[in-house]
């Protein structure tokens, strides 16, 4: 059946291409990697030394309708810490028909949506985190009137190129006020949804319910450059999931609030975003709680922390806390805030230089719940807004200064407090001081060079480190090489160089990036969501192009 639905997409773009109201689009990408033996970094001995990544995506548009088919493929095998589902050589990934009209919007087959800020639900992809967990079944989105929206699916989840065997479905409708009441210079909205999963089971408890539903509540304001939007979560009674054991005996609800508002007031801006999470993981397969490969996710809880580019300010990253765990610490989920605030100096003032000066500030600090467990009955009672054990803190001071048409600098300063007892039940709890420096200079209209310079010091842990990378550009090409030290180690085993070196090519809509180098162990992550990658030692190959 897939592979003939593949086959009309194909002709039928086709014999489309040539319509007017026709359009077609094909995306390919492919992430490769030869892994070899370093004595340093280890050997190579997780199965299949080249492994490989492949997408093909093609969407095809006629009047009213799009239909979409993507092929991937993991031959001989996906990159390492990818998920185990991810096994053919080539297979159907997703496959939708759409149908859109100003009022009526609706797809059968594979599609992806978000309810509110993600909450409760979120269907992405994300490739760099090999995470896609799409949902299979039919979506509607009608808009009666210009101030009501409502929305409903049915469906279950991808798992590699399976199903998940846990049913999914929810409803979604946003409400305009500002449109009823018709208010001007203003947009003020409410939006409700229900998201439940289905998952059948064998109940030792007649209170388990095998449909666990969430609902989301939620207002989102905002007038002229003043902006505020607030969301709270209740998700029904579920049975505690521990090492994928589900223990249905034992039934806990879960909450969350979300709070975030901001303005800009001539060169001034800020933004500000407070959480709380209590027992929210939320997964289509209750036994693949905490999956360390972001399978099967239904919600999107990520950390709510500065997103850096720098090498070293991602050795010490904060992940969400959301999960209810009985563990001798006792945890339950996360309460916390971050801030962001931008100020701009103008031209020709004395901090603002001829070009102007950009002064950047992030503070985030998170916390576990103030609870009191009973870890022999698996018990708790939570505070609602008080702060338990300090989890994570990080401050940023970010200065970007341009001095002439060719020259410009970024300097940053980093506060971080890492509890790595409690985050990764550890002994250390590590304070950290970072400081980050980018240059970039124009050299002619068609080259330019970008220097880093990294350092990061902390008394305990693995102590200091240090970074430095350069890059070339030149035209459509460019080249860099960068290195990586733990100088500060007491363990000379642990004392390695994690050099990379390597080029880009860019023609119209296609690149080709290779690559070779070490790459430390630890998370890697992208919008807040991380994934672990281990610690190897080889060769790269990417490659993208659309037409």
């Amino acid at each position: 059946m897939k592979y003939f639905i593949t086959a009309f997409f194909i002709c039928s773009s086709i014999l489309g291409i040539a319509q007017d109201k026709s359009f077609l689009n094909i995306g390919f990408e492919t992430n490769s990697q030869w892994y070899v033996n370093d004595n340093r970094t280890g050997k190579f001995t997780a199965g299949n030394a080249l492994r490989s990544n492949s997408y093909l995506n093609v969407n095809y548009n006629y009047d009213h309708f799009t239909m979409q088919v993507q092929f991937e493929s993991y031959a001989p095998q996906a990159l390492l810490n990818f998920s185990p589902n991810f096994t053919s050589s080539l297979n159907i990934a997703t496959f939708s028909v759409n149908y859109e009209t100003d009022k009526f919007n609706s797809t059968l087959g594979y599609f992806y949506e978000q309810f509110a800020s993600g909450l409760i639900f979120r269907a992405y992809e994300d490739r760099q985190l090999g995470i896609n967990n799409a949902i299979f079944g039919g979506l509607l989105h009608y808009k009666p009137t210009s101030f009501l929206s409502l929305k409903g699916f049915y469906g279950k989840q991808r798992k590699g190129f399976d199903l998940s065997k846990g049913h999914i479905y929810g409803i979604n409708s946003i409400v305009s006020i500002s449109e009823i009441l018709k208010l001007k210079n203003s947009a003020l909205s409410y939006e409700f949804s229900y998201v439940a999963r289905y998952q059948n089971s064998v109940k030792t408890n007649p209170k388990f319910n095998k449909t666990t539903g969430a609902f989301s509540n939620a207002f989102h304001f905002n007038k002229n450059t003043f902006y505020s939007n607030i969301e709270y979560v209740y998700k029904k009674k579920d049975a505690l999931v521990k090492f994928e054991n589900v223990f249905d005996n034992r039934l806990f609800d879960g909450n969350a609030l979300l709070f975030n508002t901001g303005f800009t007031y001539k060169n001034f801006s800020v933004d500000a975003t407070f959480r709380r999470l209590e027992n929210m993981t939320f997964y289509l397969n209750r036994n693949v709680n905490q999956n360390i490969f972001n399978d099967q996710r239904v919600n999107y809880l990520p950390s709510l922390t500065k997103q850096q580019d720098f090498s070293l300010a991602n050795i010490y990253v904060y992940q969400s806390q959301p999960q209810l765990a009985f563990s001798p610490s006792g945890k339950s989920g996360e309460i916390g805030y971050q801030i962001d605030a931008f100020y701009k100096f103008k031209r020709g003032t004395t901090l603002g230089g001829k070009y102007g000066t950009q002064l950047a500030l992030n503070y985030a600090i998170w916390y576990g719940l103030d609870a009191i467990y009973d870890l022999d009955n698996r018990t708790y009672t939570s505070k609602y807004l008080s702060f338990g054990a300090k989890y994570f803190s990080d401050l940023n001071l970010e200065i970007r200064k341009k001095w002439s048409k060719k020259l410009t600098t970024l300097s940053t300063f980093m506060v971080i407090y890492y509890n790595k007892e409690l985050l990764e039940d550890n002994f250390d709890q590590i304070n950290a001081w970072l400081f980050l420096s980018e240059t970039s200079y124009k050299l002619t209209n068609l080259t330019s060079i970008r220097v880093k310079i990294e350092h990061l010091q902390t008394p305990n842990d693995s102590k200091n480190w240090w970074s430095a990378s350069s890059e070339v550009y030149y035209k459509d090409i460019s080249f860099y090489v960068s290195d990586l030290y733990n100088y500060g180690n007491t363990n000379d085993a642990e004392k390695i160089h994690y050099y990379n070196f390597g080029g880009s090519y860019s023609k119209n809509k296609s690149r080709l990036a290779l690559n070779y180098g070490r790459q430390r162990g630890g998370l890697l992550c992208v919008g807040g969501v991380c994934r672990f990658v281990p610690r190897t030692t080889g060769y790269s190959l990417n490659f993208s192009t659309t037409f």
